[in-house]
């Protein structure tokens, strides 16, 4: 009887340390209650919402929505601390990175939208926006029609060359669209005159216009290629509970005064490196997406 009194013992001392949580069914969870690290993947240059300053800290919008994840998800297991490890992800290689499990949440702006959610899952809507592209000024390109024949950047991987493609095919207009690596690259391509018009989101244009060395260089289109679509951060698709972790996170930090807090920091107020501030107001759609947060099911 001693013996086996001694072995339950050693048996239920070796079970103590781990968290009940861990115990359900979330791979991420048992992975994360395991190691005491926690990976998030952020975009080097995507500002207002990830991006890396000059001194090599990983910010911007839903790089505070994450941290917030991270606090409710160290409350879950009961862990004292939980570490963070940031990995650098880009529209080719985000997915490949969750599915995988390199990443455990994807801390960017990536669309939302019924393909995706086959081999992702998505977190609560945290900003909406529409397809747009940019041009140089002195192009006057007021149309996509007005560039056809000419070449058209955007970057692999993203929504915005699946509908630059389907445009093109539909309106046959021969565009010659340049997949890039990064919409950095594609940036550079509009800017050198090697392409017409980079296609991308155009929040994203708007922020990469205004920290570039001579934005009244460049137009932004106001015709769109796209309706508002939605973005949400990603983690590993079937993972309902660790999902369901980071939704609850995310309700709790939109439905109170946090979320005015960090959506101003981003969005009307000057931002590293250089200062930029977009002067972009909460608007009432999205408002109200944050009073009621729900998944999006297009």
């Amino acid at each position: 009887m001693r013996r086996l009194a001694s072995v339950a013992l050693t048996l239920a001392t070796l079970v103590a340390p781990l968290p009940v949580a861990a115990e359900g069914d979330s791979e991420t969870l048992r992975k994360i209650a395991e190691t005491g690290v926690i990976t998030l993947g952020y975009r080097v240059a995507e500002p207002p919402f990830s991006f890396q300053t000059p001194e090599g800290k990983i910010v911007g919008f839903t790089i505070d929505l994450c941290h917030a994840v991270v606090d409710q998800v160290r409350q879950h297991l009961k862990l004292e601390k939980l570490r963070i490890d940031y990995v650098p992800a880009t529209s080719a290689t985000r997915f490949v990175l969750v599915k995988s499990g390199k990443i455990d949440i994807e801390c960017a702006a990536t669309t939302n939208n019924a393909e995706r959610r086959k081999i992702v899952g998505f977190s609560y809507p945290h900003f909406t926006t529409a397809t747009q592209y940019m041009t140089r000024r002195d192009d006057r390109i007021a149309r996509i029609e007005d560039l056809a024949g000419r070449s058209v950047a955007a970057a692999s991987g993203t929504v915005n060359i699946e509908q630059l493609n389907a445009i093109n095919r539909e309106k046959q207009l021969n565009i010659g669209v340049i997949p890039t690596k990064t919409n950095s690259e594609a940036f550079e391509l509009v800017s050198d005159g090697r392409a017409a018009a980079f296609v991308w989101d155009g929040i994203l244009l708007a922020a990469m216009i205004a920290q570039a060395p001579e934005p009244e260089k460049f137009a932004l289109s106001e015709e769109t290629l796209s309706p508002p679509e939605p973005y949400g951060l990603l983690v590993r698709h079937g993972d309902e509970e660790f999902r369901s972790i980071v939704n609850a996170a995310l309700e709790r930090v939109f439905t109170g005064p946090q979320i005015e807090t960090i959506y101003n920091t981003w969005f009307m107020s000057p931002i590293p490196p250089d200062g930029m501030n977009l002067k972009l107001p909460l608007s009432p759609s999205l408002k109200a997406a944050f009073d009621a947060p729900t998944d999006y099911l297009d």
